[in-house]
């Protein structure tokens, strides 16, 4: 069943996907770890022969306290082309039948993420299965947006659409209310392999975790050098964060306010070597939903942006 999964950096021994190094837990903070369980931007990619329907079994469980504020169904979403099919899911031990638009073809299967479903087997009803070829390697690290907080389904989340347009095997490494740039985040980053690495944080440093301007600008540049020392050639994307409007030009405790820290970030990007997409003026107040995470349609430009930064 292994073979059909992409975007799954870790395993854990139970068979559980998990987005931080199971091994270095007890390095991370708890809210770090506690969204590395959740299996965001992970899929099954195949090429179907003669396959009326694809069979998933899994056991999925009760979204957490704070997935159940999101307002994304709870759905297998099968990708065909531009065609898109959505199969219900529930907590509990289940086999999804997922029908297929046509027999032949290349497919992707996003899951129901809130439910952190654990796969126990894909099987083809009539035909054959192959796995998807392997392309080349993504590793993109952020916070809630990177995640892809407020996007309808996960493969709206701009990592997803980006990652499609580049024809890269996407890994989402983004953790919603956490992603501070933490030195144990970038050891693992490190420690992946990579053909392409994108880092877009910040925002997170403002409220929940207070930092300085300067204390911000260190933490970038330790994080990129870390990650550096992993990957010394490997194309690196910094995206400074996005706007959020009660944050721009109200000071947090430490003083900054969010355009202080994305100068901050921007500068550490410079001084790093890195590329860099100031992400300022990407979005509008119009294309978030609740003031701080971006709709489809904000998620959809911030995938362009990304893209084209990244295009070879």
């Amino acid at each position: 069943m292994r073979e059909f999964v992409r975007g799954a950096p870790w395993w854990t021994e139970d068979g559980r996907v998990v987005r931080a190094d199971p091994a270095d837990r007890d390095r991370l903070p708890a809210d770090t770890w506690e969204r590395a369980g959740v299996p965001a931007g992970v899929r099954l990619e195949f090429t179907a022969r003669g396959v009326s329907a694809v069979e998933v079994e899994y056991t999925a469980s009760e979204p957490s306290q704070t997935d159940s504020y999101r307002d994304v169904p709870a759905v297998f979403t099968l990708l065909a082309g531009e065609d898109c099919v959505d199969t219900p899911a529930a907590p509990g031990g289940h086999r999804a039948l997922i029908h297929l638009p046509c027999p032949d073809g290349e497919f992707t299967l996003h899951l129901p993420e809130a439910l952190r479903p654990v796969l126990h087997g894909v099987r083809p009803v009539d035909g054959t299965l192959r796995p998807a070829d392997r392309r080349p390697r993504w590793l993109v690290y952020g916070d809630s947006i990177a995640e892809g907080w407020s996007a309808s389904r996960p493969h709206l989340a701009w990592p997803a659409l980006a990652g499609r347009a580049l024809g890269v095997e996407t890994v989402n490494l983004g953790y919603a209310g956490a992603a501070r740039g933490e030195v144990a985040s970038a050891e693992q980053l490190a420690s992946l392999d990579a053909d392409l690495i994108t880092v877009a944080f910040g925002t997170n440093c403002w409220s929940r975790t207070p930092h300085s301007a300067g204390l911000l600008h260190e933490t970038v540049r330790a994080f990129l050098g870390l990650v550096r020392r992993g990957h010394p050639d490997v194309p690196l994307l910094v995206v400074s964060p996005v706007v959020r409007p009660d944050a721009e030009r109200t000071p947090n405790a430490l003083g900054a306010t969010l355009r202080d820290l994305r100068t901050a970030v921007e500068r550490a990007a410079l001084d790093a070597g890195t590329d860099l997409l100031p992400g300022g003026e990407l979005l509008d107040a119009g294309h978030l939903v609740d003031g701080v995470h971006p709709g489809d349609e904000g998620h959809a430009l911030l995938a362009k942006a990304v893209a084209a930064t990244n295009a070879p």
